[in-house]
């Protein structure tokens, strides 16, 4: 026997094609970071990790405030400081006092932590290649693109609310 639950004057239960939609996009989510992490293991590295090396390698002076950097990682600031104190300990970033502002820090990328970008960041895009790209007709491309776009600036915006 169905359990029934009220539907609210807003709300309805997705329909087939919706909840397949989610599924898969839940499924892809998941097996793909998961696989993307594993990938990363030999260096060392987590997804966490190389998304903070990535913003700093990308950054001007290879630096950023920990707060710019919290907010571009999704990470609270308190979670940011735990990663970047494992990450320093690994030497692969290292913080400096902030000249304008005393209170704030940067996170700033290392020569080592540099080197290991340039290491790891071919073997990285081979990984999102095999494991994503790859397996999406070109033609596909723009239209997931444009499909998740929305998606992307609606919770952007949601989250800086």
């Amino acid at each position: 026997m169905e359990t029934e639950i009220p539907d609210s004057a807003n709300e309805s239960w997705l329909n087939a094609d919706e909840q397949r939609a989610w599924r898969i996009h839940l499924d892809v989510s998941r097996l793909l970071m998961c696989q993307l992490e594993r990938d990363l293991q030999p260096f060392g590295l987590t997804n966490n990790d190389y998304e903070i090396l990535v913003n700093l390698s990308e950054a001007e002076d290879r630096r950023l405030r920990m707060s710019d950097l919290a907010k571009s990682t999704l990470q609270s600031k308190s979670r940011l400081s735990h990663q970047i104190t494992r990450m320093e300990a690994a030497g692969l970033v290292r913080r400096e006092n902030c000249e304008s502002d005393r209170r704030g820090l940067y996170a700033v990328l290392t020569e080592q932590g540099w080197a290991t970008m340039r290491q790891v960041a071919p073997r990285h895009v081979a990984s999102v290649r095999s494991h994503f790209i790859d397996l999406i007709d070109p033609s596909d491309l723009a239209g997931y693109h444009r499909a998740l776009l929305p998606v992307a600036e609606h919770l952007r915006a949601e989250r800086a609310r």
